[in-house]
């Protein structure tokens, strides 16, 4: 329609303003072009419909205006006959040669050229000032959708050489309007709180400053809308109803008030569920696929997870377009519902081929060895859904898509098309942070994650604080063969300077290393690890060391040991479950680990270790985290367990509300030195920061610690055990991540004088991963 009214306007201009002088026919002997100044003389002659030594006519120079002005470059075009020479005199429409935005503060300059671009309006264009108004429009259209109700838009043309024009855009964009009142009318059933809670939209508090769910938006209302009529129909009103939701803003332009009407209707109950059509499985398989039961409230959101079981079971077994649908048999009188569930499998297909896209850098073999369908097998949709989280889960793609394609003239075959989108897996990072125990924590590291597309792993990583220092050097091929055996090879130097920033007592140590190891999977989720490390370590203790200390580098050291070295073999076992590393809401995390170091080393001891993590949802938001962590160290030769191999507990990382390292024992000056025996138990309750709505970001917790450590020569006693509680707090920062916690001891001193804490009510991290 817009090209077909472009045409018209070029015709009416052709009319009234181009011209062409009446003339004869002739031959045209040259042609000459004047007025132009950016467009080449070679596009006007494309439009024209002769050439030097053809005829002209009148009609022919007519038809040469129309569509010259139809290309928008000219607002004038006349033709003209001077003698044997065909003259075209155009004036050219200025362009388009600067954007500016004066005053704009809450968008993105390149992201609002972008936006006006697709008006029309972009630096190089032909100028049209009929485009203006849309422009504005556009801007205004923009500010709306982030709350700004009164800004203010004005436009300056300005002359430019080499007829061009600047466009300026004088924006004053005022306050946002925020969200004054969220009302619900006709709820009677749940409490208007309970019902904004399922908001993303919320009145002021004091984080909507960051999250910006004070601001209206019409796109979060409708889905607020959804989710109210989600959580009603979950809860069993199948007759609910919005009737109305209007939007209104005050006389400022800073206050929206938000009506939302519904009509809750009767909650009903599920009478009966049956399977119906053709069940190519024993209908008992497809009742324990049903989610929703006789006697049970209706729930939408069970009843789609009902027919998704059953379409993925029957896509487990090779029928990839299965069609499941739920009929309902409504009883309004006795406020009941039944359903019966179609089943209707189609073809059992076969996978032909298996497509792989998108990876420009990284080798197909690379994607397809996370495969778990295969071609010329049945299609199992289990399979492709592993096949998916393994290759999202190497950490090189932004986004991983399946999608299924018939094969074209079959009926039993189909092709599956992984398409992906690459990152960049190359990093170079620097980054400073802080935390309570250590004080400024500075990194640097040079990764490499897939290099050359082969997906191994190269990385250089530098770390200093107040206490540690490291630098270290890894290698992983996490395919050294074609079953998934990983192979990996590290070399380290660091030093650690307990005194410095714990309470544990007075030693330091640099120690020297590499190491190989190998993992091996025996399972989707199972896998075991063996490595070989060589270290030496070199010990400095002081005057003012425990005697212990002193005595384990021998008679005459001089407070140093020039050298102790272990030849550590290690293995191990690790099974991960869980739905994210990251924010992990369910499933389960388990480690079992084996240390023995063996001879010629100086060191002789063997040190175990156990930790299993239990994440259980709560509700979708919450989940409650429990973790056991267990060690035992024991020398197995004459020498007693090297004190810089202990264990320590306490702080952040372990039991919180006590200063970090500085559970067990103490020495004579009354600093902590670990243990060989560590238990620590840990139970917490993560919910949504309140305000935050769906953000994942922050999360809240309150939680109870319990640890300790005990020496070789100490019986284990629970009694022993310290025990903490209290809240914490993590954000994922753009700067890195950030946790903090404030707890009280509930249990400590146990023992007498001799076990003192040292307790520490308020610990953070902040930055000490990028």
């Amino acid at each position: 329609m817009k090209k077909k009214l472009a045409a018209v306007v070029a015709l009416i201009g052709a009319l009234l303003v181009g011209s062409v002088q009446a003339f004869e026919p002739f031959v045209v002997k040259d042609i000459r072009v004047e007025g132009i100044q950016r467009v080449e003389a070679g596009t006007i002659f494309s439009y024209l419909p002769v050439k030097v030594g053809e005829r002209i006519t009148q009609e022919q120079a007519d038809e040469a205006v129309r569509k010259l002005f139809e290309t928008g470059f000219f607002s004038d075009v006349r033709i003209e006959a001077d003698g044997d020479v065909l003259v075209v005199l155009v004036d050219e429409r200025p362009a388009i040669g600067e954007l500016q935005f004066v005053g704009m503060k809450e968008f993105d300059v390149d992201s609002i050229k972008q936006a006006l671009r697709g008006v029309g309006l972009a630096e190089s264009r032909i100028f049209d000032r009929s485009l203006l108004r849309q422009a504005e429009q556009e801007l205004k259209r923009q500010y709306l959708s982030r709350g700004y109700y009164a800004v203010d838009i004005q436009t300056t043309i300005t002359p430019l050489p080499r007829n061009r024009v600047a466009i300026r855009f004088d924006i004053t964009e005022g306050e946002p309007a925020k969200i004054a009142e969220i009302k619900i009318v006709g709820n009677k059933a749940f409490s208007e709180k309970e019902l904004l809670k399922k908001f993303q939209l919320t009145t002021p508090g004091w984080l909507t400053w960051y999250t910006k769910s004070d601001r209206y938006s019409r796109e979060k209302l409708q889905q607020d809308l959804e989710s109210l009529r989600s959580f009603y129909m979950n809860q069993g009103y199948l007759d609910f109803e919005i009737e109305s939701a209007s939007v209104s803003i005050g006389p400022d332009k800073q206050n929206i008030y938000i009506s939302i009407s519904v009509k809750e209707g009767e909650r009903y109950t599920v009478s009966a569920v049956r399977f119906a059509g053709n069940l190519i499985l024993p209908e008992e398989e497809y009742r324990k696929l049903a989610q929703l039961k006789p006697g049970d409230v209706f729930s939408r959101e069970k009843l789609n997870a009902t027919v998704k079981a059953v379409t993925d079971r029957l896509g487990n077994e090779g029928y990839a377009f299965a069609n499941v649908n739920a009929a309902p048999e409504i009883d309004r009188e006795k406020r009941q519902v039944a359903f019966t569930i179609f089943v209707d499998p189609g073809r059992r297909t076969y996978v032909h081929r298996i497509n792989v896209g998108g990876n420009v850098r990284t080798r197909d073999e690379v994607v397809r060895r996370e495969m778990r369908q295969m071609e010329g097998e049945w299609y199992d949709a289990e399979k492709i859904n592993k096949s998916k989280q393994r290759i999202d889960r190497l950490g090189y793609f932004d986004d991983v898509q399946v999608e299924t394609q018939p094969v074209p003239g079959t009926t039993d075959q189909v092709d599956v098309n992984f398409t992906v989108k690459e990152k960049p897996t190359g990093n170079l990072m620097v980054g400073a942070g802080f935390s309570s125990s250590d004080n400024i924590v500075l990194s640097g590291s040079v990764t490499q994650d897939n290099i050359f597309g082969s997906g191994k792993s190269l990385g250089l990583q530098l770390d200093t604080s107040q206490s540690k220092r490291t630098a270290s050097l890894s290698f992983t091929d996490p395919y050294y063969t074609i079953d998934g055996v990983s192979l990996g090879y590290d070399l380290y130097y660091r030093t650690f300077d307990p005194s410095e920033s714990y309470n544990i007592s007075r030693y330091k140590t640099r120690s020297m290393g590499g190491g190989l190891r190998m993992g091996w999977p025996i399972g989707e989720d199972d896998n075991i690890q063996f490595g070989l490390a060589y270290d030496l370590t070199k010990i400095d203790v002081y005057w003012d060391s425990p005697l212990r200390y002193i005595e384990f580098c021998g008679p005459g050291s001089d407070y140093d040991c020039d050298g102790v070295s272990s030849l550590a073999f290690t293995a191990g076992w690790a099974r991960d479950t869980r739905d994210s590393r990251i924010y992990p809401m369910k499933g389960r995390y388990q480690r079992v680990s084996a240390e023995v170091d063996l001879p010629p080393g100086d060191i002789e001891i063997v040190k175990l270790s156990y930790q299993h993590q239990w994440w259980i949802p709560i509700t979708e938001r919450q989940a409650l985290m429990l973790n056991g962590d267990i060690g035992w160290i024991e020398s197995y030769g004459d020498k007693d367990v090297p004190f810089f191999r202990n264990y320590y507990v306490g702080g952040i990382g372990s039991v919180r509300g006590f200063k970090a390292g500085s559970l067990g024992r103490k020495d004579e000056n009354d600093d902590a030195y670990g243990g060989t025996r560590k238990i620590v138990l840990n139970a917490e309750y993560y919910f949504p920061l309140p305000g935050m709505g769906m953000d994942k970001t922050f999360r809240m917790s309150v939680f109870v610690d319990s640890g300790y450590v005990w020496d070789q020569d100490d019986p284990i006693q629970l009694n022993d055990m310290r025990v903490s509680t209290g809240v914490g707090f993590s954000w994922s920062s753009p700067l890195g991540p950030l946790k903090f916690s404030f707890a009280v001891p509930l249990r400590k001193d146990v023992g007498g004088s001799n076990y003192k804490d040292d307790t520490q009510n308020f610990q953070f991290q902040f930055g000490t991963m990028f």
